[in-house]
């Protein structure tokens, strides 16, 4: 299942459209990390064993490089293969302009699901141009690997700042699905009641939302495993030693 993600900067060529799922919500052009993550950080949920790591981004990052200079593909990674959902996202310049994001919810290999989707979200994402080796020296790669998938008991069962939300609502005859990552509400200063709302209204609900109606809808909760690396990090990490 093929998602994007939207953000406010959008290019001319993206104005107009409208992606199946916003998985990252409004975006900031203020400078600094959205989230509150610096650049080369990882935001992990409180449980042991977590898997996301820097050498991931520089494995994307690997990857873009060899298809814009049009080289091999880089080596096998060293890092976990397990399945996971997952997103890749490109942003760009002090402001951290949205350059692409895309993901999927359907379970992937790591190696093969990063792998493909640091150049679906980088030169496929039909909202922006397919990126250009000029813009590598001011991009920055964020992995988000989504765990702990858990069906809510209603639709305020799940914690702002740790749960990202997927529901799922009757439209009329038409069955509707949309989410957020967990960082969404937290950036947003939304309450509960506020960011399903907001969801509602992303996902095609275009009526009064009433209390009532909310308790219809069906929520899935889960976590996310998040890490951010700048080209500079990379080239820097790269000079060091060979990562991942």
């Amino acid at each position: 299942m093929l998602k994007q993600c939207l953000g406010e900067n959008k290019s001319p060529k993206a104005m107009g459209e409208r992606a199946e799922d916003d998985e990252e919500g409004p975006q900031s052009t203020v400078g600094g990390a959205v989230g509150g993550l610096t650049n080369g950080a990882c935001h992990l949920p409180q449980t042991s064993g977590s898997v996301v790591s820097p050498d991931m981004c520089y494995y994307c990052f690997d990857v873009l490089l060899a298809h814009l200079t049009q080289s091999p593909s880089p080596r096998s990674p060293h890092f976990s293969n397990d399945e996971y959902a997952l997103f890749v996202t490109w942003k760009i310049g002090r402001e951290r302009r949205l350059r692409g994001c895309m993901g999927t919810f359907s379970p992937r290999k790591l190696h093969r699901g990063l792998s493909e989707y640091a150049l679906i979200s980088a030169v496929k994402d039909s909202r922006f141009d397919p990126v250009v080796i000029e813009e590598l020296p001011r991009l920055e790669c964020g992995i988000s690997l989504l765990t702990h998938f858990e069906k809510a008991e209603n639709y305020l069962d799940w914690e702002i700042g740790t749960h990202g939300i997927q529901i799922e609502f009757l439209d009329g005859k038409t069955l509707r699905k949309a989410t957020y990552l967990p960082e969404v509400p937290r950036e947003q200063g939304w309450t509960k009641d506020q960011t399903i709302d907001s969801l509602l209204r992303k996902g095609g609900y275009r009526h009064y939302v009433t209390k009532e109606y909310r308790s219809s809808i069906k929520l899935i909760r889960y976590q996310s495993e998040k890490c951010v690396v700048t080209y500079d990090e990379y080239i820097k990490t790269k000079r060091r030693h060979k990562p991942y």
